[in-house]
């Protein structure tokens, strides 16, 4: 467990990164992924050529005894939420970072991109239960305090209930709002409560996962522990099928996936421990885009 000055320097690293990120990397291309939630008056001017003629201000037109036309703009303010999986699977970790490192990086890079583009943000922390909510405000003190929450969170429970999470998060989320479910799914049945939530939101998965869940090493007998159960098993990974399992298992569990996801509606990105998840939002945001 990290202490409090370690979790403060954290924040600091953290804070730079993402701010470098979301000037440099993200500039424009969050703001053009997630369109406002309408159009909202702005002002009139004289009528110029190629205006709209469906928005000609009649009444302004009639008292200066010339066309004058309304303008609108984008309202742009939007709420993000980041559902975050904070269960014993998380700390796996077996290359660059441990699943729950990541998390919390590419969380802090969504926060501070929604409020450099003056956007509310807020967090749901799920295990098997929700352990905690933090409604969405705007500012830098805010997403500092969310970031020190992603750093030092300790899940009260060990499992993983992507349905309960769901469930949770729309029913407590009147507003139509983004949300980054940050996870790696190990879990089934979520099916429904994902469907739901798709319709009233514009949801997006972050499924983050490990080399060693996809590929076993050739390394001889290893002893396993299920992080969630605490069940230890012993598995040889020097027998050939024994590997071709564990890989078609990762497969199938990823097509599963896949599968929810498009049949919601919803958009579902795959990033490993040991990738540049920069690379794979900033394309996502570009895709978005066209």
């Amino acid at each position: 467990m990290l202490t409090t000055t370690e979790i403060l320097k954290k924040v600091r690293e953290l804070e730079i990164k993402s701010k470098r990120l979301t000037r440099h990397i993200f500039t424009g291309e969050y703001h053009s992924a997630f369109k406002g939630r309408g159009m909202h008056f702005k002002e009139v001017r004289e009528y110029q050529a190629g205006d709209d003629p469906r928005f000609i201000d009649w009444n302004v037109s009639a008292r200066f005894n010339h066309p004058f036309s309304k303008m609108f703009e984008e309202e742009r303010e939007l709420t993000v939420m980041l559902i975050v999986d904070v269960s014993a699977s998380s700390l796996f970790g077996t290359t660059h970072a441990r699943k729950k490192d990541l998390i919390t990086e590419i969380g802090a890079v969504l926060a501070f991109s929604a409020i450099s583009n003056n956007d509310k943000v807020g967090l749901i922390f799920f295990s098997d239960k929700v352990e905690k909510m933090i409604p969405p405000k705007k500012g830098r003190d805010h997403v500092l305090y969310m970031v020190r929450e992603l750093l030092s969170m300790q899940p009260k429970q060990k499992g993983t209930n992507l349905g309960e999470a769901l469930r949770r998060f729309t029913n407590s989320t009147r507003q139509q709002c983004i949300a980054f479910l940050l996870s790696d799914f190990l879990d089934t049945g979520f099916n429904d409560a994902l469907k739901v939530a798709g319709r009233k939101h514009d949801l997006i998965g972050i499924k983050i996962y490990d080399k060693m869940e996809m590929q076993l090493p050739d390394a001889g007998m290893m002893l396993a522990e299920d992080a969630e159960t605490g069940q230890q098993f012993y598995v040889d990974t020097s027998d050939f099928l024994v590997r071709q399992k564990h890989q078609s298992g990762f497969f199938r569990h990823t097509e599963y996936c896949k599968q929810v996801f498009t049949q919601a509606g919803c958009d579902l990105l795959h990033i490993r421990t040991d990738e540049d998840y920069v690379k794979v939002l900033q394309k996502f945001f570009i895709g978005r885009n066209k």
